[in-house]
């Protein structure tokens, strides 16, 4: 409480100066109401635009695959890097662990990945990959920890549905998984030439990954029941698009047809922008994962998604231009090397 009178008068013209600034500014927006300024006159040393913040605003944050030989260090400091952005959750396109063929290793593998997830400030929503998800004992293991392999939620009026492009008859996931194998023995033995022109990297289940009707159904059903929303997104792993003979996925697609959607998705570890149906299918690159600068721009990056009632903005954001307040890349992140044209290997 001021009690000096001549002060509390005073204080009171401000803020009343200030809301009227903030009104005759052509401010509409609820923010205005939060900005107080005195009246300096009919010129100010600011511009008249709108602030850009408002109820119907959120960003959220996607992180690309680790997987393929992940690199020491680079998911870590891309969690610490997005702390100090403070997207209000984050949410993956698959690949965050290796994969193995043991339990056991399966277990270390996504202790590792959870407890560096869960050093990050927002929640951070889980996508499965071919890493993660391909064959019984992985998809086993994946619903003991972490659930359904797809799902959907509801964030602010915003849906976001989530895939499993590893989602294949019992029968043909065991075939899936023995060909995955042979091909990575080839790789480990000889290099990624080796790998690519194996079974497993031709199968249209690799390029395109696989949705049951079962799937389609569940997300035709979250599409529908939530037919009032601002947008929709949806993330996964592989392009099932890139599949003619895949009709769950165009059945989905179709039911979008008349509304803003979306995709993201990741797997061949490089970025890529597509316009498809006349909406934005985006393949993000790596956010630790082994560089495969052949099938395009191979980089570290988060993207971060900002919605409002005006549409949806989208930024990439390349680790090595993420610097703290000291003007380093956090945890000794200036060390490492977060695109493949600029690492002396190529990783």
């Amino acid at each position: 409480m001021i009690g000096n009178p001549t002060a509390r008068r005073l204080l009171y013209a401000i803020l009343i100066a200030g809301f009227v600034t903030a009104c005759d500014s052509g401010q509409t927006s609820p923010a205005a109401l939060d900005f107080l300024a005195p009246d300096i006159g009919e010129s100010k040393p600011w511009t008249d635009g709108v602030f850009d913040a408002g109820d119907d605003k959120f960003t959220f944050a996607i992180h690309a695959d680790l997987t393929g030989g992940e690199r020491d260090g680079v998911f870590a400091v891309a969690i610490e890097q997005l702390n100090m952005l403070r997207p209000e959750f984050i949410i993956s396109v698959g690949d965050l662990i290796e994969g193995a063929e043991d339990t056991a290793e399966l277990d270390r593998q996504w202790d590792s990945f959870d407890e560096r997830a869960r050093r990050a400030r927002a929640p951070v929503f889980y996508v499965g990959g071919n890493h993660d998800r391909t064959g019984q004992l992985m998809q086993e293991v994946w619903q003991r920890r972490n659930g359904p392999g797809y799902y959907h939620f509801r964030y602010k009026d915003v849906l976001f549905l989530v895939f499993d492009t590893e989602d294949n008859s019992s029968e043909r996931m065991q075939e899936i998984q023995d060909a995955r194998q042979a091909a990575l023995k080839f790789a480990a033995v000889d290099d990624w030439d080796a790998f690519n022109a194996s079974e497993y990297a031709n199968l249209p289940e690799n390029q395109g990954g696989n949705i049951t009707a079962a799937q389609s159904r569940y997300m035709l059903d979250a599409i529908n029941a939530n037919s009032d929303v601002r947008h929709t997104f949806l993330f996964m792993h592989k392009a099932p698009w890139l599949r003619e003979d895949l009709v769950a996925f165009t059945e989905i697609e179709d039911a979008l047809a008349d509304r803003p959607y979306t995709v993201f998705h990741g797997h061949v570890h490089s970025y890529q922008y597509q316009e498809r149906k006349g909406r934005d299918y985006i393949r993000l690159a790596t956010t630790g994962g082994v560089f495969l600068p052949e099938t395009g721009r191979s980089m570290d990056h988060v993207t971060l998604v900002t919605v409002d009632d005006d549409g949806v903005d989208i930024a990439n954001l390349l680790l090595e231009g993420i610097l703290d307040k000291t003007g380093h890349i956090p945890l000794n992140g200036d060390e490492l090397c977060f695109e493949s044209t600029r690492c002396p290997d190529g990783q």
